[in-house]
């Protein structure tokens, strides 16, 4: 029988060689995790799908799953077309924002009487406003080019979907068991979906306020912005406070006063406030029952990882960590401690558990 020293050890190890092959097979392991990602999305697409009413009858199973097919396709494509357009637009007057920008710096030098003027070279490197527009159409760029990789993986997950509950059954030597890991696997589903519903949901009530609101100010890239704020909104409590400061800081440099500034640091703050701390929270409920810290080291460890895609589903693999440890009496402790009640749902006697 092994001590718990050892026991102990070995899991250390074992989690240090897992984080080591995730940073290192990052570049072969994120086209799969996004297509997995694509792959499941189409799925419970085409569950909402089959449960529209049409009279008596429901669409079949092969129509919602095409349907859902060509509309996650559509989407992509014309959010996609929509960010390259706007990027371009953004790296070509970058330029004159890097030269408003220093002026900005010798106005306010000038203001303060410093005989010394701060510089933007001072505190950033020289054209950093041209770099991070370059960035960030390098990501556009990188996704793109990843593209063809992820929808052949999508094609062969789509062909092979309807092996999986028979290949995943024969992993275990009894019914028992795989009818155990079938209940963990369905738990995991519901937690997920019912997270990636409501986050989706609200991304997108975020993403299209946040365009409505720079529209009405006036201020360009609003579409590119409402998509940026999409896609941020997935990021726990981060991603939101990012979502208003790229349009502000735009929005410094493209008026000669400071009202839009502040109308859309308003605007955008009080959305974000009012989805992010009054709407989310009613309609998630405590379903996911992560602590806050938890969250947080989280975000920090896989954003880390794997980058924005890793800040995104932080909370979906630290969720499937949970509901899997708690099944398992040597790791409910680890459950409990990533818990925000500690309550696990765990039982020795209910027959939950699932012995190794």
């Amino acid at each position: 029988m092994r001590s718990p020293l050892l026991s102990v050890t070995l899991s250390v190890l074992l989690v240090c060689l897992i984080g080591w092959l995730l940073v290192v097979g990052r570049s072969l392991l994120l086209p799969f995790v996004i297509a997995l990602i694509v792959w499941y999305m189409i799925n419970s697409l085409a569950h909402v799908f089959e449960q529209i009413p049409i009279g008596r009858w429901r669409l079949p199973g092969f129509i919602s799953f095409s349907m859902a097919l060509l509309t996650i396709f559509a989407v992509a494509t014309v959010v996609l077309d929509i960010v390259t357009v706007n990027l371009t637009q953004l790296a070509q007057d970058a330029p004159t924002y890097q030269r408003r920008l220093e002026e900005l710096f010798n106005q306010v030098s000038s203001h303060l009487n410093l005989n010394d003027p701060v510089e933007l070279k001072d505190l950033f490197p020289d054209s950093v406003v041209p770099r991070m527009v370059t960035a960030g159409a390098s990501v556009v760029t990188a996704l793109a080019g990843s593209a063809s990789l992820v929808f052949i993986y999508v094609l062969f997950l789509v062909l092979e979907q309807s092996t999986f509950d028979r290949k995943f059954e024969h992993l275990f030597a009894s019914p028992e068991r795989a009818q155990a890991a079938f209940a963990i696997r369905a738990e995991i589903n519901r937690s997920i979906m019912h997270y990636f519903s409501i986050k989706t949901a609200v991304s997108v009530a975020t993403g299209a306020l946040t365009s409505l609101i720079l529209i009405a100010i006036g201020l360009p890239y609003a579409a590119l912005f409402g998509f940026i704020a999409f896609l941020l909104n997935y990021i726990p409590t981060i991603g939101s406070l990012i979502g208003v400061i790229f349009p502000s800081l735009l929005a410094i440099v493209y008026y000669d006063n400071l009202a839009p500034f502040f109308a859309i640091v308003t605007g955008l703050g009080l959305i974000q406030f009012t989805v992010g701390n009054l709407i989310e929270p009613r309609l998630m409920g405590s379903n996911l029952n992560l602590s806050g810290l938890v969250i947080m080291l989280s975000l920090s460890f896989w954003g880390a990882v794997w980058g924005v895609v890793g800040m995104v589903l932080c909370v979906p693999l630290t969720v499937m960590i949970v509901i899997v440890c708690a099944r398992f009496e040597g790791s409910r402790a680890i459950a409990v401690l990533l818990s925000e009640t500690g309550d696990v749902g765990f039982h020795k006697d209910s027959g939950s558990e699932t012995q190794s």
